[in-house]
């Protein structure tokens, strides 16, 4: 059997255009921005609809035209190689038509969450308004690309081979060689080669995206309980809780962050159980949120109160407690332990909301010292409303846009720190397939196979880069209301 070309019998079609319209797109970018810097604006007038149109032509106006439309035309093409080869497989549109085919669920899901999301975006608040940005929906389409990959690898619904499986003779081969002695049912192709010790590639950056979509928000997300919940009562009260509370933020972030991972997954500092121990603090903070932001809202009417509560604080504690004890660690003693998380995974997560809390906390408490001497503060003060009523229901609905926009970048430097520890080979074990161990394994051969290591750090690139999108679109769209 014949190696694949990346696009195979398709390219013969399609590969004179992409090297025909790649570089006029480059030089199209290279003069815009010439022109930007040395030709003057030209004349706008405002037309009787409210538009404006320029009064004059030139490189001003025509340049930006053309280096659009050939951006039009080259995600056009794009999307041609992707649909087609999606329908004609490898064996027709080589190792790009067989990528294509093995993520159709994942093209299925994002037509249907676009389509739909579009079609009802008036009603869907800050999201909604979030599809009438172009950088915002390229973001949300990378970074939700990436979510429904680590999703169906998960299921695996996508991966070629297991990503741990190794075939005689396909140790670091080239993408697109033929599998040795495939058998009937096997997949028959290393499409992004073999890595040193004759995995497939592919599969493995798609297995590692899911632990970067399940660690990278969740951790990123009780960052945010735990600085909102400290945050909001030092912004609002000031004084010496304010002064100690900050003095802790700032012991924290005065340490090198990269020092302070290394510290924290060390094998003789987990031995210790000081991750678990951090994990029983950490994570309680949820709880407590969700226990004072009921009580806040519902104290009036006890019997709301009580059942909102149990149905929300219950489950949350179960899940508290399996997550906090572990078998033969230093915690177990809980009987009803559903599961265990991997002591490598746990050691991140606790290390990643503990890094990431002080920064969140400076935060919400800068905005909330700004949003209380709002009026509808003290409209609500007035009314008698307690000052965890105001924290929850006043000041923090307030401070979204902020606090949304932080989130996502917030999502991405997480990301970054999971690649940056698997990289230098902390916390996660030697075997995982995530993006940073990944990258760390194929450098070591990076003078002579570049695949192993590009596919990963490709991967890595874009789920920050459409983070970063993702931000600056929402705060684009927070900044008009």
């Amino acid at each position: 059997m014949e190696p694949l070309s990346w696009t195979g019998s398709l390219g013969d079609v399609l590969d004179p255009v992409l090297f025909v319209l790649v570089p006029v797109f480059a030089a199209l970018i290279v003069l815009r921005i010439a022109v930007s810097v040395l030709v003057p604006a030209p004349d706008m007038m405002t037309n009787s609809d409210g538009t404006l149109s320029a009064t004059s032509g030139g490189p001003a106006v025509w340049v930006p035209k053309l280096s659009n439309w050939s951006g039009l035309g080259l995600a056009a093409l794009v999307l041609t190689y992707l649909i087609v080869g999606a329908i004609m497989g490898a064996s027709g549109a080589g190792i790009i038509g067989g990528m294509s085919r093995q993520l159709v669920p994942v093209w299925i899901a994002l037509v249907v969450l676009f389509a739909a999301s579009i079609n009802y975006k008036r009603r869907l608040g800050l999201y909604g308004k979030l599809f009438d940005s172009t950088i915002g929906m390229i973001g949300f389409a990378l970074v939700m690309f990436w979510v429904f990959v680590g999703a169906f690898s998960s299921m695996d619904l996508l991966m070629t081979h297991p990503p741990l499986s190794q075939v005689s003779g396909m140790k670091n081969i080239a993408p697109g060689t033929p599998l040795n002695g495939a058998e009937d049912g096997e997949y028959m192709w290393y499409l992004l080669g073999g890595d040193a010790l004759a995995r497939d590639v592919f599969s493995r950056m798609l297995i590692g995206s899911t632990i970067v979509v399940a660690i990278a928000p969740l951790a990123t997300l009780f960052a945010f309980m735990v600085g909102i919940t400290l945050g909001l009562p030092a912004g609002y009260y000031g004084g010496r809780l304010d002064t100690f509370l900050s003095f802790l933020a700032n012991l924290i972030l005065a340490f090198p962050v990269i020092l302070l991972f290394y510290l924290l997954v060390t094998p003789e500092i987990v031995a210790t159980g000081l991750p678990q121990y951090m994990a029983v603090v950490l994570f309680i903070f949820p709880l407590v949120f969700f226990a004072v932001l009921i009580n806040s809202r519902y104290r009036g009417q006890p019997a709301k109160n009580w059942t909102y509560m149990a149905i929300v604080l219950v489950p949350m504690f179960l899940v508290y407690m399996a997550v906090i004890n572990a078998r033969g660690s230093v915690i177990d003693f809980w009987p009803l332990d559903f599961f265990d998380v991997a002591p490598g995974i746990l050691v991140v997560f606790v290390s990643v909301v503990f890094v990431n809390s002080p920064t969140v906390f400076r935060i919400v408490r800068g905005l909330a010292m700004d949003i209380k001497t709002r009026d509808y503060v003290a409209a609500a003060q007035t009314r008698g409303e307690g000052p965890w009523y105001i924290m929850l229901w006043e000041i923090l609905p307030n401070a979204r846009g902020p606090l949304i926009v932080d989130f996502c970048l917030r999502i991405g430097y997480t990301t970054i720190l999971l690649g940056t520890l698997g990289f230098f080979g902390l916390g996660l074990p030697p075997e995982s397939p995530d993006w940073g161990s990944t990258i760390n394994e194929g450098r070591k051969l990076l003078s002579i196979y570049l695949h192993p290591a590009l596919p990963p750090a490709f991967a890595l690139l874009s789920l920050v880069l459409g983070l970063n999108l993702l931000a600056d679109g929402l705060r684009e769209e927070s900044l008009k209301d």
